[in-house]
This record gives structure tokens, sequence and C-alpha cells, in this order.
């Protein structure tokens, strides 16, 4: 995609500014130059972002982006691109875009030939996994989990089967479910890292096999947004006998005919068809008694 097939000589400037996920510190020199000379910077929660701009005694004026006026303010935005102006993007924390609103935004404008500029600085995801031990040389951002629901179970067993690490954001609340949830797909020692509060004084990073993770933290409040890394599937883990009846029952499987349905999760678990068929045996007679 050319940026600049269509651009404007007289047509100003979007820039993609990270700012810090906790510690204040970790802003860049370019990003403090670019919030303060830009005409306007578009917040993703003005109420939060005043707290950075005051403490670095910037004054540029704000306007609010977020997910409920996207649509309202990609016009707006791209009037004041046209007069000429420059126009800085933040999020609450981190990188925007990465599970922040600003794709309609970036899309529109790229597709229309204005310049847009990354200032690049944290991201927690990537700050994760740089410290968690765990192979980064590939791996699946999915962002937050679907909170119930087949969708969330197939998400499950993709991060379970695959063969990259995966990257999850989660909730305080939820974390030791999502966790124990995965377990089902995993085997006991199988690791996870599990990121708490980046950069802030309360900050937390312990990789840990699945087994162990709820009881480590049952007796430790948890707090703030939380960022787990999880150890790709390796081909010494074995697939339990569990994990093979779990699947069975899951949809869309569980309606296939015996044949079809042992097939099936043999491909999708990636082991041999004949070691899910005599699971599927051993269900059949559970049913039958």
């Amino acid at each position: 995609m050319d940026n600049n097939h269509k651009a404007n000589p007289t047509s100003g400037q979007l820039f993609i500014v990270a700012t810090p996920i906790g510690h204040l510190s970790d802003i860049t020199l370019r990003a403090l130059e670019i919030l303060k000379s830009v005409d306007c910077i578009a917040a993703e929660d003005k109420r939060n972002s005043v707290k950075l701009l005051n403490h670095f005694a910037i004054h540029t004026p704000m306007i609010a982006y977020h997910e409920h006026n996207e649509s309202s303010m990609v016009e707006q935005i791209k009037f004041r691109l046209l007069q000429g102006e420059k126009v800085a993007l933040i999020s609450d924390a981190g990188t925007p875009l990465i599970n922040d609103p600003g794709y309609a935004l970036v899309r529109t404008l790229r597709l229309e030939g204005f310049q847009v500029t990354p200032i690049p600085g944290a991201c927690s995801p990537i700050v994760a996994m740089s410290v968690s031990g765990l192979p980064t040389d590939q791996f699946t951002y999915f962002g937050f989990l679907p909170r119930s629901g087949q969708s969330r179970e197939k998400l499950l067993t993709e991060i379970a089967q695959s063969p990259r690490t995966s990257v999850i954001l989660e909730s305080p609340k939820r974390v030791i479910k999502t966790v124990q949830a995965l377990q089902k797909h995993c085997s006991d020692d199988r690791e996870v890292c599990m990121a708490r509060e980046l950069t802030k004084l309360h900050e937390t990073i312990v990789t840990l096999p699945i087994s162990r993770f709820a009881h480590y933290f049952e007796s430790q409040p948890l707090k703030g947004e939380v960022v787990l890394v999880i150890a790709p599937l390796t081909e010494s883990e074995e697939v339990s006998d569990d994990q093979i009846r779990s699947c069975l029952m899951r949809s869309p499987f569980v309606d296939l005919a015996p044949s079809k349905r042992a097939q099936a999760v043999a491909a999708h678990l990636h082991i041999h068809k004949s070691t899910v068929y005599d699971q599927l045996l051993v269900l059949k007679n559970e049913q039958e008694e």
C-alpha cells in the first residue's frame, strides 16, 4: 500500500505515538518532541492522557478519539490534515492500535494517500515476551479472548496446539480461570508466563508450568492488566487421553460420524487416528454403562 500515491503537498501528517505502559520515564525523546510540536493530540481518554502531558509540561490541545466516536472522528481528523495540520494519535498506554482504537483512521488515511508516521515505544505484549524466557522467534498475538462460548474454546484449543508462542491479554479477575481452562488442553508441564503491572511499582513476572499456576496465585490478589505468554507445543509433548476425549466432545466434532469424528480430531490434535478412535470407544463404553 503506497501511502503517497494520492498525497497532497499541502496535506498534514498523522503520527502514531507510543506512550509508556507504566513508568513515565519510558517515553522516548522523539515522542515528547512530536507531542509538543503537533497541532493537536487525538487521545483515547483525555482524562487519562492529561496526566502524562502535564507531567512533561505539554500543552498541546487534545481531542477525544475512542471506539464510540471513531467513525465521526476519522472524518474530522482527515479534515484537519487537509488543512495542513499535524495530529498525534495516542492510546491510554503503549502503542496505539494494539488492542486500542485507530485501525479505521490509519486504514482510511493510508488509502487516501496521507502520510502516517510511527513513533515507536512501549508495547506490553512485546515487553512481556522479552522477559518471559519463552521462545520469541515466532509468536501469535490473540489480544483478549472471548469470555465464553465456542469461539473461546476454539481459540484455547488453537493456543494449546500452536507451534508458536501465544500471547494474550487478560483481566486480573479472569486470569486464573483462563489458565485453568487452557490447562484442559495442555500437558501439565507446558510453561506459562504471567506479566502483571509491567514497569510499575508492583511489577510481577513469573513463568511456571501450567499445572502450578493456579496454586501459586490463589493466595495472592491480582491487580492491573495481565499479559499471558504461553509456550508453544513441542514435538515431545504428548496429548493426554483426557485432552482427546475433551476434544471429541466439543463442537463441531461431536456431531460427526465415528470414523470422520476420529479423523477430524486426529488432524486437529496432530496425532494418529487410531489413538483417537481408542478414546472414542472409551467414551462410547462410558455412555453405555
